[in-house]
């Protein structure tokens, strides 16, 4: 099985790397210091298994956990941690084991065996549960800056353009490979469809105003842009406006 191992703390990663080089049919494909440094490294090792920590900078255990049950065919997760009140919520995100540190041999060995029999079908199963993992609080985007995280309450839209989609964000804009349908459907109470190509921020929703006779578009709090609302989504929106 292959073995990434990610803990902000060089010693611990080393002491996992010890345990691990003394089981049989264990390889250890490659180490990280964070969760964002984790998502990248299972992009470029696509490993089986990722031994998780809990507390971290920059990105922390239960959010990469978050970003990492959404890739198509996810590796498994067993949490590392020093600390046990993270259980309950370590297994929302599928997590295929908890550990405790200091880390036991036997009971990695028995994480490991445990992680290494959930087949394909079983994750699929696991996600599609209806028990789905928690709304995620950041958006991950590659960019020619590597990866960057963006807090959901900091978009102000979603805007689908081909075979991308636009994230306009306080400090500029990222392209993403995801749909309009599935980021409606998981932020569908903090997020409202105004045209077929736009899903809009409740959050940043200014106003509505005319644009042309027959045409309207929204005013976006705290920048200049106008999105077009289509007539189909009009009414909608209007209902929704009053609510708030």
């Amino acid at each position: 099985m292959r073995v990434l191992i990610c803990d902000d703390e060089r010693l611990a990663r080393e002491r996992l790397s010890r345990l691990l080089l003394e089981m049989d049919n264990i390889q250890v494909v490659g180490e990280a210091e964070n969760g964002l440094d984790c998502l990248q490294k299972v992009n470029e090792l696509d490993p089986e298994i990722v031994l998780l920590d809990m507390r971290m900078p920059v990105m922390d255990g239960l959010v990469t956990a978050e970003h990492l049950a959404r890739r198509p065919c996810p590796p498994a997760i067993i949490f590392c941690t020093a600390y046990d009140e993270h259980a309950l919520a370590a297994f929302q995100v599928q997590a295929a084991g908890y550990l405790l540190k200091p880390v036991v041999k036997e009971q990695l060995s028995e994480a490991l065996a445990r992680a290494g029999g959930i087949n394909q079908a079983q994750l699929k199963s696991l996600k599609d549960a209806p028990a789905r993992p928690p709304q995620r609080t950041h958006i991950s985007a590659r960019t020619h800056r590597g990866m960057e995280l963006i807090p959901i309450e900091d978009i102000r839209y979603f805007l689908a353009d081909q075979k991308y989609v636009t994230v306009r964000h306080s400090q500029g804009e990222v392209l993403i490979d995801e749909t309009l349908k599935d980021l409606e459907h998981e932020f569908g109470g903090r997020f409202i469809r105004i045209h077929r190509n736009a899903l809009l921020s409740l959050t940043y929703l200014d106003g509505l105003e005319l644009a042309a006779p027959g045409q309207y578009q929204v005013r976006i709090r705290g920048i200049d842009e106008r999105l077009s609302v289509s007539r189909r989504h009009l009414a909608e929106l209007r209902d929704t406006m009053q609510r708030l």
